[in-house]
């Protein structure tokens, strides 16, 4: 699963961002009554598990439905605030679907300025002369690849570990910034990319790697 795509100018700006997770995997609980075994918080226009696990939910996962009813924000059904349901115990039974949700726009920033920096830090301290900065990073539950241009614009995707062919979906996504933006006329450089026939194609680009990559693990397996 490919989660989202970031491009970054080579002054550290976010100049593209597309979230492709965030409606794609979501999984609804019900507690019979009160209090819900999770801490919850309203933080960046959402409402957050801040704490504990429960199955499957961890910390960052995000209330997008109340009673299978679609929730706005911190608000709820019939415009109560989700939290007060919540902590509400006449409220119970309670069904509550969760997602990962979109990261919010300061949120993105900081996480396009903070890899910027990394990247820059890690070619400064590698022992090898003429390193590159930060390709790969993995974590437990996702992996982040990277691709710089020799203008030095970041491509950068975040995927799960089951994605394959990262290396050729950035080449890919390069390609379709060198078609679709820069030969925009009305386009200037390091300026945000606001392209639709990019967005269009990226999208179609996404879709076709993931269902490789699909294909792929089902025949190995």
């Amino acid at each position: 699963m490919i989660y989202s795509v970031y491009i970054i100018n080579k002054a550290g700006g976010l100049i593209y961002d597309e979230d492709f997770s965030w409606n794609k995997h979501t999984e609804e609980h019900t507690w019979q009554q009160h209090p819900i075994p999770l801490v919850f918080t309203a933080d960046s226009g959402r409402v957050l598990v801040k704490f504990g696990e429960f199955g499957t939910l961890k910390p960052g996962y995000s209330v997008i439905a109340v009673n299978r009813q679609p929730v706005s924000g911190t608000m709820g059904p019939t415009d109560r605030p989700i939290m007060d349901m919540i902590n509400n115990p006449e409220c119970y039974p309670l069904s509550l679907t969760f997602g990962k949700g979109k990261i919010g726009a300061n949120e993105k920033l900081m996480l396009a300025s903070t890899f910027h920096s990394l990247y820059a830090i890690a070619s400064k301290i590698s022992p090898i002369k003429g390193s590159s900065g930060i390709q790969q990073l993995v974590t437990e539950e996702f992996s982040l690849h990277c691709f710089q241009t020799i203008t030095g614009v970041k491509f950068f995707v975040i995927v799960d570990h089951k994605q394959t062919a990262c290396e050729p979906l950035l080449h890919r996504i390069y390609e379709l910034y060198t078609d679709y933006v820069l030969k925009n006329p009305f386009y200037l450089i390091d300026m945000p990319i606001r392209c639709d026939l990019f967005d269009q194609n990226l999208k179609r680009v996404i879709e076709q790697v993931e269902r490789a990559s699909a294909y792929s693990s089902a025949t190995l397996a």
